[in-house]
């Protein structure tokens, strides 16, 4: 066959493709939708169903409002309110033996809607006789409870009625992670670390207890207490006078019961000649065997010191210590110079204000023109108003080693209190102030707090007080800082009486010697066995085993 006529054959071929497509495309529409009929159908269909769909969910918002409308008290409102009620939990606060001072426990709360009250005399009314009024139901919600009441009053603090922190230690938990809980939602019940106090409830109550017996014996006006770990900084023990039962928060608005460990600021007299003696000892400028004029009176300008034991001869250092002989103290403090005595008082935390995990703190009362006068009576008490618990982290640091440690309500380590401890005065200058408190214990003015087989040692201070512009000669404050074993020393012990009166046993005298000593007394014989402090009995005056540590 030739090539002509190859090509010249006919052969049927397919439709051509572009005619085929609408016939495909129509095919497939009618599978899907069907014909004209069948599609107008379905989208009357999905139409209806979408109606429906969105009928059946604005049913079930009716249907929900009606319930909180008319039904306040069903299931679903319940578990609504006491899920808020449950983000109002609180972390137990423990003593350091775990013993129980503040928790929360499920209560039932009487909850009222007030927009759902007509007529609130009605209801008021009806409340009092039936409950069955819509809008008002009970709920289970958190109450904080304090099982110990007043015994750890200002140091626990309290709560407002919506279970925050509104004083002491509560208020500090909120401002330390239980508010950020809140707002996170993860503060449920039983779900949050108790807080560890320092506390040893066994030594608050029988703080306690002695205080308000001497309160009552001496008929003061005010009257507290401090324990304090003189190596850790910690608070074992902190009462104040007139106090309060925290499950009764109305009784925290009365102004007397104020925390006066903190929150008060008062001359505290004689105490303070420790620090002098100490200033004087570290810096070289005296030594124990030193001895000043005490033979006259003290003129300063207009101003007379005179001493209450009057020796009228010249006094040693310890001399001066044992007979708190204002003259002696006030010589040693302008033998230092007024800068020198500044220093070395901002340096042991006297001169600013305290901060502790407890709120309330107060500004201590400085001089604004402090010269060569207010280093005469500061040295001796007088023209400086502290904090007690200042005064107390200075004792401290005198008879510890010397490092100045801040105090705390929280348990501490002696490892990390050593991480904030700062060393303001010498090892050895240390030393000897343990060897004064002691002898005033043997000899001086502390010999009623001598508890056998302690081995304490103590300082007293009797503060005039200021009315109206003048020191009185009748009401005075009262305190005795002591500590134990003097020897090497765990714990401090401040009792603090805000005008004692004068008894027949005290043979008239209101002094320190008379009233806040022997409270220190008793309080020591109660607490130094559960402090874990074994007597020791037979033991050498203190020249003999404290003293002898300077010779080693």
């Amino acid at each position: 066959m030739s090539v002509m006529d190859a090509d010249a054959l006919t052969v049927p071929t397919a439709p051509a493709a572009a005619p085929a497509e609408p016939w495909r495309r129509r095919a497939m529409r009618t599978l899907l939708y069907g014909r004209n009929v069948d599609r107008d159908a379905k989208a009357r269909a999905r139409v209806g169903l979408a109606i429906l769909a969105f009928a059946v969910v604005y049913a079930v918002i009716a249907a929900r409002l009606v319930m909180f409308a008319v039904a306040p008290e069903s299931h679903f409102t319940r578990r609504s309110v006491t899920k808020d009620a449950v983000a109002t939990a609180r972390p137990d606060i423990l003593d350091r033996n775990g013993l129980i001072l503040a928790t929360d426990v499920r209560a039932p709360s009487l909850f009222a809607e007030p927009r759902k009250i007509i007529d609130v005399d009605e209801a008021t009314e009806l409340l009092t006789a039936v409950l069955g009024l819509p809008g008002v139901g009970f709920l289970s919600e958190n109450k904080r409870v304090y099982p110990n009441r007043a015994e750890v009053s200002h140091l626990i603090g309290l709560v407002n009625i919506d279970n925050q922190g509104i004083a002491g230690m509560e208020k500090w938990v909120d401002g330390h992670g239980l508010q950020a809980l809140h707002m996170a939602g993860l503060a449920t019940d039983r779900l949050q670390k108790p807080i560890e106090l320092a506390v040893d409830l066994r030594v608050q109550h029988a703080l306690r207890d002695e205080l308000i017996f001497a309160a009552t014996k001496y008929k003061v006006k005010a009257a507290a207490g401090l324990v304090s770990d003189v190596n850790t900084g910690e608070i074992v023990a902190m009462v104040s006078l007139p106090d309060f039962d925290p499950n009764d928060p109305k009784q925290a608005n009365d102004p007397t019961r104020i925390n006066r460990l903190t929150t008060g600021v008062f001359e505290l007299g004689s105490t303070f000649k420790a620090l002098t003696i100490a200033m004087a000892l570290d810096a070289g400028r005296i030594t124990l065997n030193s001895s000043f004029d005490a033979r006259v009176p003290l003129r300063y300008g207009r101003f007379t010191i005179h001493d209450y034991h009057a020796q009228r001869r010249f006094l040693t250092v310890p001399e001066i210590f044992t007979y708190s002989s204002n003259i002696g103290t006030a010589r040693i403090a302008l033998a230092m110079g007024v800068e020198r005595h500044k220093a070395f008082l901002k340096k042991m935390g006297q001169l600013d204000r305290l901060r502790t995990e407890l709120p309330e703190s107060a500004e201590p009362l400085v001089p604004k023109h402090w010269g060569e006068l207010n280093t005469v009576t500061i040295a001796f008490g007088h023209g400086l108003s502290v904090a007690p618990l200042q005064a107390v982290e200075g004792i401290n640091a005198l008879v510890n080693g010397g490092l100045l440690i801040p105090p705390t309500f929280l348990r501490r380590t002696r490892e990390q209190a050593l991480a904030l401890a700062k060393q303001v005065v010498k090892p050895e200058t240390s030393i000897k102030m343990r060897y004064l408190m002691r002898l005033n214990a043997e000899k001086g003015s502390a010999r009623k707090a001598n508890v056998e087989g302690y081995y304490v040692g103590g300082k007293t201070g009797t503060s005039e007080k200021v009315v109206n512009g003048r020191y009185s000669k009748t009401k005075v404050l009262n305190t005795l800082t002591a500590i134990l074993p003097a020897d090497h020393p765990r714990y401090q012990v401040l009792i603090m009486l805000d005008e004692p009166q004068a008894l027949p046993e005290t043979h008239g005298f209101t002094t320190s010697g008379w009233n806040a000593v022997p409270t220190a007394g008793r309080v020591i014989n109660r607490i130094a066995p559960m402090l874990g402090i074994p007597p020791r009995f037979d033991l050498p005056p203190a020249d003999q085993l404290i003293l002898a540590k300077l010779r080693q």
